[in-house]
């Protein structure tokens, strides 16, 4: 979570609002060598003015920086990726298309294109791959999408000038309307169809193939981000449409269709992997949430710079985005927390009876304590859902708990005041301690086993299977003395 916001109406149902701000990107020229970070990066302003697709892009541009947390930088990150796509666009099939990479401080694993050149990958994405090969096949495939026009192909040629606006008016917003609009996937950055994603694969893996990467490497990373994705899965708390999957399904026949282009190359084993240069790139990348919207440890949801705390049950999964945090569990149960400011001289209760609450049951408000902080409690219903709402004042601010039941079910109150009685103020030296998580690539020294690594893995409580996942290990699979591998950790 963010930062605190001002009030809106919550109606039946927890939505999570993320959107961030920044601006800057990587201008990329043919050749492999001293690529890098651009001295004069590519704005809105100083995009070709007389290029029609270049201006679609540039449009979007911003709009895709708020909804994607902004760009990340990190010069030998930056340097990295900017060797990848240098060496991919020596066969690209349209060799005088400029691409504009953007690296984005996104845990989401995504990438897409924008029209005129405009490719983005998220840092989720770098964090979830295992070498510069399966980095490449993603953006090759994004490329291809640009060369073969599908962004325009995907519009009725009268429509093509009115996509920038309709990402305005779906993205930025302000109502709480058109935000859930955008989380619920009305708004598809890479929304092409079925032939077109065959054709971009096709494509991409002939390209990676061309510059000596490793063609299985699509297959191969498909395959990762599906079962990432199911690790990651939470019920209402992750937005799907800002994933890579949610447009770029990794179905069984799309898989195999990939590792048949991958044979019209080579032999498995045929190309490189380039993996300790990019193990290298991605050594200290910022894994999940960022310092600005607090971090999600095990159970715990801590928040440094608010000052805030607390737990949910053993049976929850836990989940943050940059307005609120998420928590579900079994039977239907679901807690959303955040915050909002409190106006001078208002009072808890009236606070609850403000109006943004829909369905409320204004005989249940009550004014209440809660680990000596002042507090109000009430109850609403909307369609075939029961809420129990908590909110806290601390700082001039209120704390704001949420929590979803079926009508009927006797699990509501256990786990609203499971969550809400362990929320507390941070000491000054807990906000200290609390770092951000990165991802750390560590050499396997003798005596070390899957186990005693992924005991190392911080913030899940599932550190064995992330573990697995991030090193896209087998089952059965194992490492050996002197393998890279990466952890998780502060």
């Amino acid at each position: 979570m963010k930062r605190v916001r001002s009030s809106g109406t919550i109606v039946s149902g927890m939505y999570m609002l993320a959107f961030l701000s920044g601006c800057q990107a990587l201008d990329l020229g043919k050749e492999d060598a001293a690529l890098g970070p651009s001295a004069n990066p590519i704005t809105v302003d100083n995009v070709t003015r007389n290029d029609r697709l270049a201006k679609i892009g540039a449009e979007q541009h911003p709009r895709i920086l708020a909804t994607y947390g902004g760009e990340y930088k990190d010069p030998k990150l930056e340097r990295m990726v900017a060797k990848i796509v240098g060496k991919l666009t020596l066969v690209s099939e349209n060799p005088n298309q400029t691409y504009r990479i953007t690296i984005l401080n996104s845990p989401n694993i995504n990438a897409f294109a924008l029209p005129g050149g405009y490719v983005y990958v998220t840092r989720g994405l770098l964090g979830l791959a295992n070498d510069s090969a399966e980095v490449a096949a993603v953006i090759a495939h994004e490329m291809a999408h640009v060369t073969s026009n599908h962004g325009v192909q995907r519009q009725q040629k009268e429509a093509e000038a009115a996509i920038a606006g309709r990402v305005v008016s779906e993205v930025l917003h302000d109502d709480m309307t058109g935000r859930e609009a955008l989380l619920r996937g009305k708004l598809k950055l890479a929304q092409f169809s079925r032939n077109q994603e065959l054709q971009a694969d096709a494509v991409g893996i002939k390209s990676v193939g061309g510059v000596g990467y490793d063609p299985f490497a699509a297959a191969r990373f498909l395959q990762s981000m599906e079962a990432y994705t199911s690790f990651r899965s939470v019920s209402g708390a992750t937005d799907a449409s800002l994933d890579f999957l949610a447009t770029h399904p990794a179905t069984p026949q799309r898989v195999e269709l990939a590792m048949g282009h991958a044979r019209r190359i080579g032999a498995p084993g045929v190309g490189t992997t380039d993996r300790d240069a990019f193990l290298d790139g991605i050594d200290g990348l910022l894994y999940g949430d960022t310092p600005d919207e607090g971090y999600v440890r095990g159970r715990a949801f801590i928040h440094p710079k608010l000052g805030v705390t607390f737990t949910v049950p053993e049976d929850f999964t836990i989940d943050n985005s940059a307005d609120a945090v998420m928590a579900t569990g079994p039977g239907e149960v679901a807690v959303r927390f955040d915050g909002a400011q409190l106006a001078s001289g208002s009072s808890l209760t009236d606070y609850i009876k403000s109006g943004w609450v829909s369905g409320l049951d204004e005989s249940t408000v009550r004014a209440t304590t809660l680990n000596g902080m002042p507090a109000a409690t009430a109850r609403a219903g909307a369609d075939r859902w029961q809420f129990d709402i908590v909110v806290v004042g601390a700082g001039g601010k209120v704390y704001r708990f949420l929590t979803a039941a079926p009508k009927g079910s006797t699990t509501l109150l256990p786990a609203s005041q499971a969550v809400t009685n362990s929320f507390r103020l941070l000491s000054p030296a807990e906000k200290e301690a609390v770092k951000p998580l990165r991802i750390r690539v560590i050499t396997v020294k003798p005596g070390e086993t899957i186990g005693t690594l992924a005991a190392r893995m911080q913030g899940t409580d599932r550190k064995l299977d992330l573990f697995r996942l991030l090193n896209a290990l087998p089952p059965g699979g194992t490492v050996s003395v002197g393998d890279r591998a990466k952890i998780i950790s502060e």
